[in-house]
């Protein structure tokens, strides 16, 4: 398979993900997160690329620990200022210590970090940097990461607030494309971007739930839905 077939291939894949994720199928995302992954890394694979050039070659422990190390020091500082609290107070992570936990243990990695990076920062990054050189690889898959929010945004956009709720959204997940890719790019490995991936995300649903412990809700008691 020529590189230019894999990539719309991918392309191909990914446009059907994001359409089975509007459907709110969350819990089926648990199978078919791992899924995909599979599935690209097939792709990856029919089209030539190797173990190495898909970032599976090898772990790097140290980068990886350090980055959740200072991920999770953000958070925790975040956490003891008030501007810091109301800023993590996210409605949609308004959970439970256990649903929280859940979520970070399960749910982010399976349904989101694992097939997100292997798509982006695996296979459409290896094929990119083979036809046209790490750099390009980077920015490209950020574009493209970005844009892949795009329907997550308008789920999550408040009414009259779709436009501007999209364009940061895709700002931001760009702007974090570029960091994810330039970990990738620099390590040679997808360690890091997972787990920079997964730190940001996963340890953001737990400060979250901290930082909403003890709140009250609509009804003057606290919690809130878990």
């Amino acid at each position: 398979m020529g590189t230019a077939t894999a990539i719309a291939l991918v392309l191909a894949i990914l446009l059907a993900d994001a359409l089975w994720v509007a459907a709110d199928s969350r819990q089926a995302q648990l199978l078919t997160g791992p899924a995909v992954a599979g599935l690209l890394l097939l792709v990856g694979r029919w089209a030539g690329l190797s173990w190495t050039q898909l970032g599976l070659a090898g772990a790097l422990p140290v980068w990886s620990a350090g980055l959740v190390a200072a991920v999770a020091a953000g958070y925790a500082g975040a956490l003891r200022l008030p501007l810091g609290r109301r800023a993590l107070r996210d409605p949609r992570y308004r959970h439970s210590r256990r649903r929280a936990l859940r979520l970070a243990a399960v749910d982010v990695p399976l349904a989101t970090v694992l097939p997100e990076e292997v798509a982006f920062r695996g296979v459409l990054w290896g094929l990119l940097a083979v036809r046209h050189g790490p750099t390009v690889a980077t920015v490209a898959t950020a574009t493209l990461f970005g844009v892949w929010h795009v329907l997550s945004a308008l789920d999550a956009a408040r009414p009259g607030r779709a436009l501007p709720t999209v364009l940061g959204t895709v700002a931001a997940t760009a702007a974090a494309g570029l960091l994810l890719g330039a970990l990738r790019q620099v390590t040679g490995s997808l360690a890091a971007p997972v787990a920079l991936h997964w730190a940001a995300n996963g340890l953001g649903v737990l400060a979250a739930a901290r930082a909403w412990a003890g709140e009250p809700d609509d009804a003057g008691t606290p919690g809130g839905p878990t």
